[in-house]
């Protein structure tokens, strides 16, 4: 189905988290290779190069591939807004199935709220795939890891992200990473094609990659696109 609402531009909604009192406190980081203590925050760009097209997913491609608005976040290992054999949130439904930013935006303000996440962010469409869009956005020593994800559309429920990425290892920022990107199920919709009717699966299955037609070329299913991450600096 193509995405419902207007199109959101390319940017981070910062916000601040507040400490909460059942929130884990952050590991002590580890020496940085050079010796000295790492910078207690990064600022990081985010590409999202989408390639799905006819050549690389040629069974019943629609005639406009794309891919709707980024929305995640920064947040401690200490919550999780979607993961291979939980169960979507309707955040998260409505992102795979609508294509919409809301509420899985309100999901991680409340996190933020509850001192397990910092900064929300929200950036643009990629209107036809294949396409690019970018976002920055800051991250801490605090909440280091980030999850970002956007619709396959049209789909059933179908979407491509990533959850609870961390951007700091073996005790410094990561300078640049590329992750590629394979289609997820949300298993809240029962269609088997791009353009399916809706199909409500009830009850709703977890979350799990797609292995099948459509996405499959000769039994292996060939990422979508890719997020690379790159520090711009402290």
């Amino acid at each position: 189905r193509s995405l419902a609402g207007p199109t959101i531009l390319a940017g981070v909604l910062g916000v601040a988290g507040c400490g909460g009192s059942q929130a884990p406190s952050a590991p002590t980081p580890l020496p940085s290779p050079s010796g000295l203590p790492p910078a207690a925050t990064a600022r990081y760009s985010v590409t999202f190069e989408a390639t799905w097209n006819a050549a690389s997913h040629p069974t019943d491609i629609p005639p406009n591939p794309h891919f709707s608005a980024l929305i995640g976040g920064t947040h401690r290992a200490g919550v999780s807004f979607w993961e291979a054999g939980g169960q979507a949130s309707e955040g998260v439904r409505q992102m795979a199935e609508r294509g919409r930013q809301s509420p899985l935006d309100a999901e991680v303000n409340a996190a933020i709220a509850a001192g397990q996440a910092q900064h929300l962010l929200a950036g643009a469409d990629v209107p036809s795939s294949p396409g690019t869009t970018s976002l920055e956005f800051p991250v801490s020593l605090e909440y280091p890891l980030v999850t970002l994800v956007t619709m396959v559309a049209p789909s059933p429920d179908w979407f491509v992200g990533v959850s609870g990425l961390s951007l700091f290892e073996n005790g410094s920022w990561v300078e640049e990473r590329s992750v590629e990107l394979y289609p997820w199920d949300a298993g809240t919709d029962s269609g088997g094609t791009y353009r399916s009717p809706d199909q409500v699966t009830t009850p709703p299955e977890p979350i799990e990659r797609l292995t099948g037609a459509p996405v499959a070329v000769s039994g292996v299913v060939p990422p979508m696109g890719r997020f690379v991450f790159r520090r711009l600096g402290p």
